[in-house]
């Protein structure tokens, strides 16, 4: 996670930026490494040491795989960016930050169908924001962070600048 100040320039530039990667926890990440021993294990037999190549490479592939397509969270030029998705700062309402138990209930029980989301597991954070556009049918925003209280300070921040 990178948290970039950018004080020159005007307008909706000068408001500071949030960046911050969603990579799988390292707990995941060692799990996919596994992969390596039991792919060796089916090439073994035709030999031990090409096996031991293509386990390694397999493992790597699916690391490389897990980390390059982890969803990126944004607040840069007045919007927020999550993943694949855009919404201007200025159709957000307040940036509320939840963890523990109010953040898993909403992940789970407290999910809003019309809502959009983005979560990820092992990320305990998250920022829940009101869409406050009449013409959108998405209600609010719910983003997974590790850094919840900076990603909603970012996003009014950005909000204060537009």
């Amino acid at each position: 996670m990178h948290v970039l100040n950018a004080s020159a320039g005007t307008g909706r530039q000068s408001a500071s930026a949030y960046r911050e990667r969603l990579t799988p926890s390292l707990k995941f990440i060692v799990g996919a490494g596994i992969i390596a021993p039991m792919i060796s294990l089916v090439f073994v037999r035709f030999d031990a040491t090409a096996a031991l190549i293509i386990g390694l490479l397999s493992a790597a592939l699916l690391i490389w795989i897990l980390l390059s397509t982890a969803p990126r969270v944004r607040v840069e030029n007045g919007e927020l960016i999550a993943g694949r998705a855009h919404i201007d700062v200025t159709l957000l309402g307040e940036p509320q930050v939840l963890t523990g138990e109010e953040a898993a209930r909403a992940r789970g029980t407290g999910l809003d169908p019309r809502g959009w989301y983005l979560i990820r597991g092992g990320i305990d954070g998250i920022v829940l924001v009101e869409n406050i556009d009449p013409a959108d049918p998405v209600t609010s925003w719910t983003v997974s962070t590790r850094t919840p209280d900076r990603l909603a300070a970012a996003i009014r921040r950005s909000q204060n600048a537009s």
